[in-house]
């Protein structure tokens, strides 16, 4: 157990809120979630004590982790100081664990879900966190065979961190259509570009567009009636799809589908990287940021579960309703001129289609899952 999980929620609180008083401002941090795969079948297979084994002694070391069942695994790059670290790390990261996976015989991918392996035959893994998960919420839990990209950005300052966080979250509909890589579930063509999205973020408490909380001492409130009601046993059991992490002093934007290809991993995590640091900026200008009600925000995540890149957006401001690649292009030119300043410019790209898109339109066109599921299967990476 960590020392986050061994201290009191007192404790972690005081610890949280001073560690986020002396935090640098835009280091960063990316997780990538996997699943494990046969081979041939390209079925999930429950190999992540093999890796996890075979990772000790290794670069990986320390940055291969468990994430739930035994069918997936997580690396992570560690704190960056730049964004561009923070790429090149990915990249490393990546060969690293196709270069293990290969030789433990598996096969590795990051869409949202996985178009057909049953839920109920794959397995929590042995660990008492998990163990805590499983037995909190059972067939929540069990469903969640789910494949996301986490980004963490080091923000100074307590209040400025929720502040962060309370803007973020009218711009979760945006990113998650960005990332949208989950059409198809259980052997069947959802309709959905972000399966993902509905299956943990609709299931798990917790989760989803957070409330607004204004400043540290009312989310510390809030993280407190959670403790002291036993509702929570450890603060990762706040799943928000943006929180204010209480064991690193960074906000983490966790909205996003899983990543086929490096390239469009490293193109989400600079935006994201982006425009949390252009909100800080914004905030200390003393720029209007939005702040928007819980049932608007829903509305545009609808759309963008439903229609991924290729739908429409509500302007939550104005009203009006504009195509979502159109919303996400006025943004990268909002989020340019501090993208520059930090070296993440390079990378940021609106594609013509993301994964979702490029999925569907292989399906309509005839293709199977079988057949688009190998394409997306993760290649060896050159660094």
């Amino acid at each position: 157990m960590g020392e986050a999980q061994r201290l009191s929620s007192d404790e972690q609180l005081r610890l949280a809120r001073e560690q986020y008083e002396d935090a640098r401002d835009f280091t960063v941090a990316v997780e990538e979630e996997f699943a494990i795969l046969d081979p041939d079948s390209l079925d999930m297979v429950g190999r992540f004590e093999e890796l996890f084994t075979a990772a000790q002694g290794t670069e990986l070391e320390g940055h291969l982790v468990g994430e739930l069942i035994a069918s997936e695994v997580e690396v992570r790059t560690g704190r960056c100081e730049t964004f561009a670290d923070a790429a090149a790390t990915m990249a490393e990261r990546r060969r690293q664990l196709v270069e293990l996976a290969g030789r433990l015989g598996v096969s590795l991918c990051s869409t949202g879900t996985h178009p057909w392996s049953p839920w109920h035959e794959q397995s929590i893994i042995d660990t008492p966190h998990y163990r805590r998960v499983e037995e909190g919420l059972r067939y929540v839990a069990w469903r969640n065979n789910t494949f996301g990209i986490h980004v963490h950005v080091g923000i100074h300052g307590a209040d400025r961190a929720i502040s962060v966080c309370d803007a973020l979250r009218s711009f979760l509909p945006e990113l998650l259509a960005l990332s949208a890589s989950s059409p198809f579930s259980e052997g069947r063509y959802t309709h959905l570009h972000s399966t993902r999205t509905e299956i943990f973020t609709r299931m798990f408490p917790r989760c989803g567009v957070p409330d607004a909380y204004g400043s540290w001492d009312e989310y510390e409130r809030y993280v407190r009636l959670l403790y002291d009601t036993g509702s929570i046993i450890e603060h990762t059991q706040i799943w928000w799809s943006v929180r204010p992490h209480l064991a690193f002093p960074t906000v983490e934007f966790r909205i996003c589908d899983g990543q086929p290809e490096l390239g469009a991993a490293q193109a989400l995590a600079a935006f994201v990287y982006s425009l949390i640091a252009r909100v800080a900026r914004a905030l200390d200008d003393g720029e209007k940021l939005p702040l928007h009600p819980h049932r608007l925000i829903e509305e545009n995540l609808w759309r963008a579960i439903r229609y991924g890149l290729g739908g429409e957006m509500i302007d939550l401001d104005t009203g009006r309703v504009l195509p979502t690649r159109q919303r996400l292009e006025e943004l990268a030119v909002w989020i340019q001129p501090v993208a520059e300043e930090l070296g993440a410019a390079p990378f940021i790209l609106v594609p013509s289609a993301n994964a979702a898109q490029r999925q569907i339109d292989r399906y309509e066109r005839g293709a199977t899952l079988g057949e688009i599921y190998a394409d997306e299967i993760v290649e060896p990476v050159h660094v």
